[in-house]
């Protein structure tokens, strides 16, 4: 099982009772409004995403992770690696990227957790680049972006819903 500790927060696989803590997150439309289409999940359609995670997990040996708070066992939401096959102007690529309730938002657990999945994709799965793919007006995504060491690659559109994304990326000899 794969886990990473970071100083406050346990990077893990999902399990069974996450699916309500994560569809509360995922029914917020201020949390999705930079996901997709920018619509909330309900409880069966997280419960998918949850499934095609676990997937990803057994099909590449990385995937997204649950994050959960070290201090009180809650779940913050998620973070991780995925193959960003919504937007193929990039690929072959990985994405890492970050969803956390707003409970929990403002407190550095976006960069902690991002962190350290951006670590396990270069160190561990031996990755040699890494995207992040937020829209252009998401600030808070650019900042977190920005602490990781990664710059701007492009600003694209997304290819179904029009609306406009910049693309991050670092490669090995930039996080090295």
């Amino acid at each position: 099982m794969t886990e990473i500790l970071t100083p406050r927060l346990l990077l893990r696989r999902w399990q069974e009772d996450d699916l309500a803590a994560l569809a509360e997150i995922n029914a917020d439309p201020e949390v999705m409004r930079g996901v997709g289409d920018g619509s909330v999940l309900d409880l069966d359609a997280t419960a998918e995403e949850m499934e095609r995670w676990e997937e990803e997990w057994d099909e590449e040996g990385f995937g997204v992770f649950a994050v959960e708070l070290l201090g009180s066992g809650e779940l913050a939401g998620c973070a991780g690696l995925s193959v960003p096959w919504y937007l193929p102007e990039v690929l072959p690529a990985v994405e890492v990227s970050w969803r956390l309730g707003r409970p929990y938002w403002g407190q550095g657990y976006a960069s902690e957790a991002a962190h350290a999945a951006l670590e396990f994709a270069l160190e561990d799965r031996g990755l040699d680049r890494i995207v992040a793919i937020a829209r252009a007006d998401d600030q808070a995504s650019a900042n977190v972006m920005g602490k990781l060491g990664m710059e701007e690659d492009r600003v694209t559109a997304h290819p179904v819903h029009g609306h406009p994304l910049r693309v991050h990326a670092i490669d090995l000899t930039q996080y090295a």
